[in-house]
């Protein structure tokens, strides 16, 4: 159905999608740059994680993501891949990160057939309409917070937009991100976000493993 039919109130159910009753994510979901966070962080008891390398050559690239991908069946986590779908159907790993611009070349029927999750990043209407095409497994609204890690050309959607937006995609998990502390993923639950993303929050804190214990608490 289209996202548009959801805009007049009746919101996308897509519990028939993979054959089965639409997923349910960990709630805590933080995104990292190395496996280096991964091996210091994933024994806290984190069950999501995303790997965003950027600019690594590709034999660099693949070793990183072999690592992470076995950090993370090692302690039972559900590993994101960003952008690199392609390695992620080589590598067999559980989940793929699109942006707008990646959905341009990647092949979406190859990932499912590899039984691969995928999830959509969203930053307006037609952007949601374009991911909801997709039938993901779950879209990201975001920057909900103003956020330093990257120049957005989108100023935060704030948490009005993340409950429009949870009422639009039904029973797809959404993930909120930009800017988001424990005390902001608290206001975000409650907004209607299944699932909060944090990023610099815990990579710039002195003391990681707190926030992430942090996290772990307010997620429950």
């Amino acid at each position: 159905r289209s996202h548009r039919t959801a805009r007049h109130g009746s919101p996308i159910n897509p519990t028939d999608r993979h054959g089965g009753a639409a997923m349910i994510l960990p709630r805590f979901y933080p995104i990292f740059d190395h496996p280096d966070w991964l091996d210091r962080l994933l024994p806290l008891g984190i069950k999501l994680v995303q790997i965003r390398i950027k600019d690594a050559p590709t034999v660099e690239l693949r070793e990183l993501l072999i690592r992470s991908r076995d950090l993370c069946r090692a302690h039972g986590a559900q590993l994101v891949v960003n952008d690199y779908w392609q390695l992620a159907i080589d590598l067999g790993c559980d989940f793929v990160h699109l942006g707008q611009e990646d959905l341009d070349s990647a092949d979406i029927p190859a990932i499912r057939r590899a039984g691969i999750k995928v999830g959509i990043s969203t930053h307006d209407h037609a952007e949601l309409d374009r991911a909801l095409s997709y039938v993901p497994d779950y879209v990201a609204l975001g920057p909900v917070w103003p956020t330093i890690l990257k120049k957005m050309k989108w100023t935060q959607q704030g948490l009005e937009r993340v409950s429009e937006w949870k009422r639009l995609v039904g029973d797809i998990p959404l993930v909120a991100i930009g800017g988001l502390t424990p005390e902001r993923g608290s206001q975000a639950y409650a907004a209607g976000a299944d699932v909060a993303s944090a990023v610099t929050d815990i990579t710039l804190n002195p003391d990681p493993q707190a926030r992430v214990r942090e996290w772990l608490e307010v997620a429950r």
